[in-house]
């Protein structure tokens, strides 16, 4: 007989310290599948978002949670929850999860064109605790400013947003790539670089300039506020170039900005999931996750996770799901995440590696107890 792959997990209840909300209207069946893959393009022919290791892991642990067998197909399965209603759907897959708390990016405010429960429906739905994380990037572009008045407009935004908050979050990693430099850009740079985007009439953030002034400016608002600072690594949609997106390239702004203390939490990872761990291992001011890796690498997610603890320590990895628009996905990330660590652990215990009171306290620590502590929730 085989590992258990429940051994050591005996806390229920997971902090979930990433995550988005989701849709509240009924989705065609096209919608909710293509919320199923980071692409925002429609599938190939002949292909469907369920026929993915995602897909398998929806199909694993949602079907029991709306009354079907555990991996019906996915046609059985859509049925099930269009005769339910989106809302029903809803609240019975969030409450499956088990959730004790959801930190919530409230950057993202629809999902395949329908709008996301706020944080406070979300809340009642799920019967867990909603904290928000601000999201860097839309609040400076939100910040009417004329250029001169730019740096000072937007740490007073930021500041503002974040009173209240329990992090902010960089979306840097899609904007232009996490190599930072360890220099503050001056000051002249950035006014200038504030005026060509006022000139051209633009919203979106993408110059470097503008981006790296606008990190070290959540750098200082973070170590004013004793916040966390969340940054997006590893895989996404489309509009990441994803060699940009290797946490490693960090390295030197996190050299930089260790003297200031700001905690910095490095989510997702994948493929660059032990660059992440190292970069946990080697700074006091790293924290990580898996993220949404634990979803889309389905059956995988053990060793996955297993490469991920080769190198990160055990009080700086944290459980998060990074759920987006569909409840599946709080229900997915949290179970995958249960599955994996247990199987992990109950290996280790087997090799003779670590006792099962060893195995309740990391188990504890990833669920729970290490965003508790860097959340001061």
């Amino acid at each position: 007989m085989g590992p258990d792959p429940a051994a050591g997990l005996a806390v229920p209840a997971l902090v979930d310290h990433h995550c988005h909300g989701v849709v509240a209207a009924e989705l065609a069946d096209d919608a909710l599948a293509g919320l199923l893959t980071e692409s925002d393009r429609p599938p190939a022919p002949g292909c469907s978002p369920f026929d993915s290791a995602l897909g398998l892991a929806v199909r694993r642990w949602c079907p029991p949670a709306l009354g079907l067998p555990a991996h019906a197909p996915a046609a059985a399965y859509l049925a099930r929850r269009r005769e339910l209603g989106a809302a029903e759907a809803t609240r019975r897959l969030l409450a499956a999860a088990r959730l004790d708390t959801c930190l919530v990016d409230t950057g993202l405010t629809a999902a395949a064109g329908h709008a996301l429960l706020p944080p406070s429906e979300l809340a009642e739905a799920a019967g867990a605790l909603v904290r928000e994380v601000v999201r860097l990037e839309t609040v400076a572009e939100a910040v009417p400013a004329g250029a001169g008045d730019w740096p000072r407009a937007v740490a007073e935004a930021l500041a503002a947003a974040a009173t209240g908050a329990v992090a902010v979050k960089s979306v840097l990693a899609y904007r232009h790539g996490l190599a930072v430099p360890a220099e503050r850009p001056a000051r002249a740079a950035v006014v200038a670089a504030a005026g060509a985007r006022l000139r051209a009439g633009r919203t979106r953030l993408t110059d470097p300039v503008l981006l790296h002034h606008l990190l070290w400016t959540a750098v200082d608002v973070c170590a004013e506020l004793r916040l966390p600072l969340q940054l997006h690594t590893g895989f996404g949609d489309p509009d990441l170039d994803l060699h940009r997106a290797d946490p490693s390239l960090l390295a030197d702004f996190v050299r930089a900005a260790e003297p200031g203390g700001v905690p910095l939490v490095l989510l997702h990872g994948y493929p660059y999931h032990r660059q992440a761990g190292w970069l946990a291992q080697a700074f006091p001011t790293v924290y990580t996750d898996l993220g949404l890796t634990a979803s889309y690498t389905g059956p995988r997610v053990a060793a996955v996770l297993g490469e991920m603890l080769e190198l990160a320590p055990f009080g700086k990895l944290l459980f998060s799901t990074d759920a987006y628009g569909l409840p599946e996905l709080f229900l997915v990330g949290a179970e995958q995440f249960r599955h994996g660590l247990g199987a992990v652990l109950a290996e280790w215990q087997a090799d003779g590696a670590c006792s099962a009171a060893d195995a309740r306290r990391i188990a504890e620590r990833i669920a729970a107890d290490n965003a508790r502590r860097l959340y001061a929730l």
